[in-house]
């Protein structure tokens, strides 16, 4: 690969290069980007609700148990 670009001017490697793949690549990076903040908001929303569940089964638990010692 060095040998390659062994003759070619700074800019081809830094600029054109890089360039030129994220216009062939554009498509797919943007859409595993996509896909992984998707996968992280349902995990997000996943981790809430359980926590949420949790929550209020305990406090249910808690103040029910606290009744019956009446």
């Amino acid at each position: 690969m060095r040998e390659i670009f062994a003759g070619m001017p700074w800019w081809v490697k830094w600029i054109a290069v890089p360039v030129i793949a994220i216009v062939v690549f554009g498509g797919l990076i943007a859409s595993v980007v996509g896909f992984v903040v998707w996968l992280l908001f349902k995990v997000l929303i996943f981790v809430v609700l359980v926590g949420g569940i949790v929550f209020l089964v305990r406090k249910f638990m808690s103040s029910s148990s606290s009744r019956g010692d009446w």
